[in-house]
C-alpha cells in the first residue's frame, strides 16, 4: 500500500498493480471547539446536488465536509483513497478496479458499498442531467459491481489520470435508492452531518462519531459556515471575531489584516485563473481576428499589479497553470499591443468594435475593476467595451454560459486532461467558449491515452499554443489563493493548492489552537 503523487502516477504509465492510499498524515490532535467560517461564493440556488457545484461555498461544505469521493488529493499533492482503499489498472490504463472501504455508513445509517458508487456515477450521465462531471463519467463505457466492495470501470480509451478524476468535487457518493432524499437533506458519508442548511445564508454541521477518518481528520465538534459574498463584510467579520476564517482576502485591506497579531494571512500558488470567455459561435466572436484583436487589447501585467496587487502572475490565454506538470512556461507571451489589435480588427473588416462585457464581483473579487481596466486599455485599439455590471447572486446561473462575453473564475485542475475535458472538450456542459478546433480535439483524445510522458508533454504544449493564439478565452492572470484565519485555529503548515482554503478541506484538516 503506497500513496502516489500526480507526477508519479503519470510517469508510471499507470502500470498494472495496486495504487493505494495510506491516508492523510497529521499530528495527533484533540477534538473540540466550533469552527466558524465566512465564505464568498454562495448562492440562494445552492443545493446538495454535487452536479451543480461551481463555487467555493458548496465545494467546501459538500466535498470538504458532508460527502466523500472515491479518492482525494492531500495538501501535499499526494493521491490517496477516500472511500476507495486501493485501485489497480490494466497495462493500457483502460480498465480500473477499485477496492472500496468496508464498515462505512451514510449519515442515515445505510452501509456504503458498490451499488452506491454505481448509482452516484450514473446520475452524471442520466438523461437530462446537467453535470460538469459528465465528460469524466461518459468516458466510462462500462461500470460494474464485481463484489459488495469492489467496482470495475472500463474506459473508452486509456486514461492515466482516471484515479485523480475520481476526486472531482462533483463526483460525490450518495446512497443508492435514496439519492433524491440525500440531495434534499445532505446525507453523505463525510465527517460532518448537516444540522441546518439555508441556501445562500449558512450551514450548520456536527461531527459524526465513529467515522473511518477518526484520528486522522475531523477535529472540530461542530462547524458553522456563513455565506458572506461581500468582500468588505467578510473581512470585517474576521477582524471583529465573528468568524475564524475567510476566503478571497481583499488585497486592499490585507495590510491591515497582517498588522493584526490575532490574524494570519496565508497564500498558496496553484492553477487558479481569471478569464473573459467569449461564445465563439456568436458574432463577432466567431471571427478569429476579432478574438485576436481582443487578446492584444488587454494589459495583463496591469491587471496583476492593480487587481491582484502582485498576488499572482500574467496569464497567456490558456487554462494550464504553473502547478501543472506540462505547463508551457516557454510559450511566447501575449503582450498588450494596441497597434496589433487594430491590425486584426482591419483583417476582420472592422475599423472599430463596440461590445458588451458582463462582469460581477461574484465572478471573482475585483472582476468589475478588471473589466474596467480592460475597457480603458482596449479603447486605444478602437475597441469600445461596455461593462455591464451584473448582480452577484445568480451570476453563475443567469450570466455565465448565457451572455456572449463575461468575467469568469476557474480554480484549475490537478491534471491537464482534467482541465481541458471539463471546459474545452467539444460538447461538455462547462465549455464556456464553444470553441471548436479539430486539431485541439484530436490532441485532447491522443494525449489522454498516451502513456509516454515525453510525447504527452509535446501534445499538451501544442494544445496550449493553439488556445493562446486562436481560442475563445482570455486568461489575463493567475491568482494566488489568499485566505486568512484567526489565531483560534491552526493547521499542519502545508496548505493544499487545488482549490481555495486548503483545497476546500480546511473543515476536515484544521483544528483549534
Amino acid at each position: 500500500m503506497v500513496s502516489i503523487s500526480r507526477r508519479g502516477l503519470l510517469a508510471s504509465g499507470a502500470a498494472a498493480g495496486v495504487l493505494a492510499a495510506t491516508g492523510m498524515p497529521v499530528a495527533a490532535q484533540q477534538r473540540g471547539g466550533t469552527l466558524r467560517i465566512g465564505l464568498a461564493g454562495a448562492n440562494t440556488s445552492d443545493s446538495w446536488d454535487g452536479r451543480t457545484h461551481s463555487d467555493s461555498y458548496m465545494i467546501t461544505v459538500a466535498h470538504g465536509a458532508v460527502f466523500d469521493c472515491l479518492t482525494e488529493v492531500t495538501a501535499e499533492g499526494e493521491l490517496v483513497g477516500e472511500l476507495a482503499e486501493s485501485w489497480s489498472a490494466s497495462s493500457d490504463a483502460k480498465t480500473w478496479t477499485f477496492q472500496l472501504r468496508k464498515g462505512v455508513t451514510f449519515h442515515n445509517g445505510k452501509p456504503f458499498g458498490a451499488d452506491d458508487v454505481l448509482e452516484s456515477l450514473q446520475m452524471h450521465v442520466a438523461e437530462g442531467a446537467k453535470s460538469a462531471a459528465k465528460p469524466i463519467v461518459s468516458s466510462i463505457t462500462e461500470m460494474k459491481k464485481t463484489g459488495d466492495h469492489e467496482v470495475e470501470f472500463t474506459l473508452a480509451v486509456g486514461n492515466a489520470d482516471f484515479p485523480f478524476l475520481m476526486s472531482d468535487y462533483h463526483i460525490l457518493m450518495y446512497p443508492a435508492g435514496q439519492i433524491e432524499e440525500a440531495i434534499a437533506k445532505g446525507i453523505g458519508t463525510g465527517l460532518y452531518r448537516v444540522e441546518a442548511f439555508d441556501p445562500g445564508v449558512r450551514t450548520l454541521m456536527t461531527r459524526v462519531d465513529g467515522h473511518y477518518k477518526d484520528g486522522r481528520a475531523g477535529w472540530f465538534d461542530s462547524v458553522e459556515v456563513k455565506a458572506i459574498n461581500d468582500s468588505s463584510a467578510r473581512m470585517n467579520a474576521l477582524m471583529t471575531g465573528q468568524v475564524d476564517a475567510v476566503n478571497r482576502v481583499d488585497f486592499k485591506t490585507e495590510p491591515l489584516m497582517r498588522a493584526n497579531p490575532m490574524i494570519n494571512v496565508f497564500e498558496v500558488t496553484g492553477n487558479q485563473h481569471y478569464t473573459f470567455p467569449m461564445l465563439t459561435n456568436i458574432s463577432p466572436f466567431d471571427q478569429i481576428n476579432v478574438r485576436q484583436a481582443l487578446k492584444y487589447g488587454i494589459n495583463r501585467q496591469e491587471m496583476v499589479d492593480k487587481i491582484l496587487l502582485g498576488h499572482g502572475a500574467v496569464g497567456n490565454d490558456h487554462p494550464i497553470g504553473p502547478a501543472n506538470q506540462y505547463y508551457a512556461s516557454d510559450l511566447p507571451q501575449l503582450e498588450y499591443d494596441a497597434d496589433r489589435a487594430r491590425h486584426h480588427l482591419k483583417k476582420a473588416g472592422l475599423d472599430s468594435l463596440s461590445i458588451d462585457l458582463s462582469a460581477s464581483n461574484g465572478a471573482f473579487s475585483g472582476a468589475v475593476d478588471a473589466a474596467q481596466l480592460y475597457q480603458a486599455s482596449a479603447k486605444s485599439a478602437g475597441i469600445n467595451i461596455n461593462v455591464v455590471q451584473e448582480p452577484a447572486d445568480g451570476y453563475w446561473s443567469n450570466v455565465w454560459l448565457k451572455k456572449p462575453w463575461c468575467a469568469c473564475y476557474w480554480s484549475g485542475r490537478a491534471t491537464e486532461d482534467w482541465m481541458f475535458a471539463t471546459a474545452y472538450e467539444s460538447g461538455v456542459p462547462w465549455n464556456d467558449t464553444n470553441w471548436e478546433n479539430a486539431r485541439f480535439q484530436e490532441l485532447l483524445q491522443a494525449a489522454r491515452a498516451e502513456l509516454d510522458s515525453t510525447k504527452r508533454r509535446a501534445q499538451y504544449y501544442e494544445m496550449q499554443a493553439l488556445m493562446s493564439s486562436e481560442g475563445g478565452t482570455i486568461v489575463p492572470m493567475y491568482a494566488n489563493y489568499v485566505g486568512a484565519h484567526s489565531s483560534r485555529i491552526t493547521n499542519s503548515g502545508t496548505i493544499g493548492n487545488l482549490w481555495q482554503m486548503d483545497s476546500s478541506r480546511l473543515i476536515e484538516r484544521w483544528w483549534m489552537s
